[in-house]
């Protein structure tokens, strides 16, 4: 069986980026010609077309559309491995497209990105914040800091540390309904709900001799993300459950007290998340610097 034609479908994935032949060819620095014969070659060589053409207009084929998420991740590929053998003499460069939580991002990572930029000015950033998971490969992304517990997927993903979930609470709140001992002690208190928890209305504990327990609560507010409830918590108004990175100055600084120690909810990872392709030593570099920064970091616990 004859090698697929890679020179072809890097120039069908550029002619489909730019839109047009004669911008793709201008990008590649070919004559347009090339670049028509190219995809020409490649539709025979399927025996379908990639692209509708009118004097106007130029747009893909449903076989085209289908084709175009491989063959741009070929070209990207590509462009990776020449990126990364030239990193290794000459200034590492470019753009690194990263997405994170809200919170986290807007506490710990935004802190330590200007020593990473002061370290490499060649290299910008284009930083996402959401608390939902972004699709790496549809979206275009080169790394993700996400902090869950992961399934099985075909991205690659580097363990940083663990991050605890703590009951947590303002001092005023549990002198006014009392401390909860125990996990079905919640359903009497007024917690938070956090809604992207695979079940937001029900939190599960485990103890060393007790075994596991699950337990219903209800509360004041349902929410997406967790930081935006800090401020009535600190206030008295309800208790969560807390990833340890957003809470462990207010506990260090007595503003908020754990509770249940005895009862650990399971613990989450934070993780380094790629797609599965070709790594640019740009990612790579922001990578090392990040693990650097978060495994020891005051809230982290070993890996």
């Amino acid at each position: 069986m004859p090698l697929p034609d890679f020179e072809a479908w890097a120039i069908f994935a550029k002619v489909a980026e730019t839109g047009s032949f004669s911008r793709a060819a201008l990008e590649l620095g070919l004559s347009k010609a090339t670049v028509s014969k190219a995809v020409t070659r490649l539709e025979q060589r399927l025996r379908a077309a990639l692209f509708h053409r009118t004097s106007r207009r130029l747009s893909l084929t449903e076989l085209g559309r289908q084709s175009l998420q491989h063959a741009a991740r070929m070209l990207a590929d590509a462009e990776a491995a020449e990126q990364d053998v030239q990193a290794q003499s000459v200034n590492p460069r470019g753009l690194i497209r990263l997405a994170a939580p809200m919170s986290f991002g807007i506490m710990h990572l935004g802190p330590v990105l200007p020593e990473f930029l002061r370290a490499y000015p060649d290299i910008s950033l284009d930083v996402a914040l959401s608390d939902q998971f972004a699709d790496l490969v549809s979206d275009g992304f080169d790394l993700a800091l996400r902090i869950s517990t992961l399934a099985d997927s075909s991205l690659l993903a580097r363990r940083l540390c663990t991050v605890r979930l703590l009951v947590a609470g303002a001092p005023a709140y549990f002198e006014r309904h009392g401390r909860p001992w125990h996990p079905r002690d919640l359903a009497a208190h007024r917690c938070v709900i956090y809604s992207y928890a695979r079940s937001p209305e029900t939190l599960h504990f485990k103890h060393k001799r007790q075994g596991d327990y699950s337990v219903g609560i209800q509360g004041p507010v349902k929410t997406n993300n967790a930081e935006l409830v800090l401020p009535s918590v600190r206030q008295g108004l309800a208790i969560a459950l807390f990833p340890e990175f957003l809470i462990w100055r207010d506990i260090k600084d007595n503003k908020l007290e754990i509770v249940m120690t005895d009862w650990q909810a399971s613990p989450i990872g934070l993780y380094l998340v790629t797609p599965p392709s070709l790594r640019p030593a740009r990612v790579q570099l922001l990578m090392d610097y990040l693990a650097q920064k978060f495994a020891k970091a005051a809230w982290a616990n070993a890996a």
